[in-house]
């Protein structure tokens, strides 16, 4: 009796925490917040410098090959948040 008491107080309480679990974390919001045209190119920025060392490592290290492979992804990785930073501020800037 007093085993199944137990249990059933567990249980419950278990169930009962992982029913709020989801909804206390859906309550703190977006935590990166609307995309900005500065945050975009200021992503870039820091994705080319990102390039230029892992390029400089690998070169360094006699992984010239790698090398130049990493600092494309980079670069891309760059150009697509310039691109997304213009689009992001021709739509704040030329409102329909």
């Amino acid at each position: 009796m007093k085993l199944r008491l137990t249990q059933t107080i567990l249980t419950a309480a278990t169930l009962a925490i992982f029913a709020l679990t989801p909804t206390l974390s859906f309550a703190q919001g977006d935590p990166q917040g609307k995309p900005t045209a500065k945050k975009d190119i200021q992503k870039s920025g820091t994705e080319v410098g990102k390039a230029g060392t892992s390029l400089a490592r690998n070169v360094k290290h006699g992984r010239i090959v790698r090398g130049g492979k990493r600092f494309g992804q980079h670069i891309g990785t760059a150009g697509k948040s310039v691109g997304r930073g213009t689009k992001t501020a021709v739509k704040t800037a030329v409102k329909p």
